[in-house]
C-alpha cells in the first residue's frame, strides 16, 4: 500500500492565496473573472500556454516575477490533522510521496520555511517529473511507478476537480478534500469526501475507500 498527495490544498492550505494570485493576474492582464478557479492543478506551463499561446513572453516574464514574489511572502499552514496522519503512514510503514503541479523552485521556497516537511515523504514529485499535466493521470501514475505499487494498493487524496479526474483516472482510490471546492462539487469525483484530516486515519481510509483491510 502506497499513499499519494497532491500539496496544495491536502497538505498545506494555499488554494484561497493562489486562487487570489491569479485571479489578479487574470483582472490586469486578460481582462476577465474566473481564472483563479481554472488553472487549478495545472502546472505553470500549461496555465501559460492557455492563458497566452505562444506569445506575450514579456508578460510571461513579468508574471512570474510576481509569483515567485508572491510566494516568498505566502503562509505555508498545514491542513488541520495532515501532520498527525502522515505520522501515522509512517509508523505502519506505508510509503508516501507528494505529486504536485507545482515546479521544483516553488517546492523549495516551501521547503526553506517548512524544513520538517522533508521527512514526512518518502519522495516529492513536481512538475519536472510527468509530461502532462492534470487531469492527466501521468503525475499519479508516475508516483505509482516511484514506489512500486499498483493502482489498487494506491490511495490518492486530492482538493482540486483536475486533479481529482486526474487521481480517478489513474485507477487508484481517491479521497477528496473539501478544502477548495464544496462536497457536492467534488462528491462524483472521489470515494470518499471530508473537510480536513482531523478524526481520520489509516482505518478509516482503507474502510472509506472500500481497499483490502490492513
Amino acid at each position: 500500500m502506497i499513499v499519494l498527495f497532491d500539496f496544495d490544498g491536502v497538505v498545506i492550505d494555499t488554494e484561497g492565496q493562489y486562487t487570489e494570485f491569479w485571479e489578479q493576474v487574470g483582472r490586469d492582464y486578460l481582462h476577465r473573472d474566473g481564472i483563479g478557479q481554472a488553472v487549478k492543478g495545472q502546472t505553470l506551463t500549461h496555465i501559460y500556454e492557455s492563458l497566452f499561446g505562444s506569445s506575450c513572453s514579456a508578460q510571461v516574464e513579468e508574471i512570474t516575477r510576481k509569483l515567485y514574489e508572491f510566494e516568498s511572502q505566502m503562509t505555508f499552514d498545514y491542513i488541520p490533522g495532515v501532520l498527525r496522519f502522515i505520522d501515522e503512514l509512517r509508523i505502519k510503514g506505508i510509503r508516501t510521496a507528494v505529486c504536485t503541479s507545482s515546479n521544483e523552485q516553488k517546492m523549495e521556497a516551501v521547503l526553506r520555511k517548512r524544513p520538517e516537511a522533508k521527512r514526512l515523504f518518502t519522495a516529492f514529485l513536481t512538475a519536472e517529473h510527468f509530461l502532462h499535466s492534470k487531469p492527466a493521470p501521468d503525475c499519479y501514475l508516475t508516483g505509482m511507478k516511484t514506489l512500486g505499487a499498483t493502482p489498487a494498493d494506491t490511495y490518492i487524496f486530492e482538493d482540486s476537480i483536475n486533479g481529482l479526474k486526474a487521481a480517478k483516472a489513474s485507477g487508484g482510490h481517491v479521497v477528496g478534500l473539501a478544502t477548495t471546492y464544496p462536497r457536492e462539487r467534488i462528491r462524483s469525483l472521489c470515494e470518499y469526501v471530508m473537510d480536513d484530516f482531523r478524526g481520520f486515519d489509516v482505518a478509516c481510509m482503507v474502510e472509506k475507500c472500500g481497499g483490502t483491510p490492513l
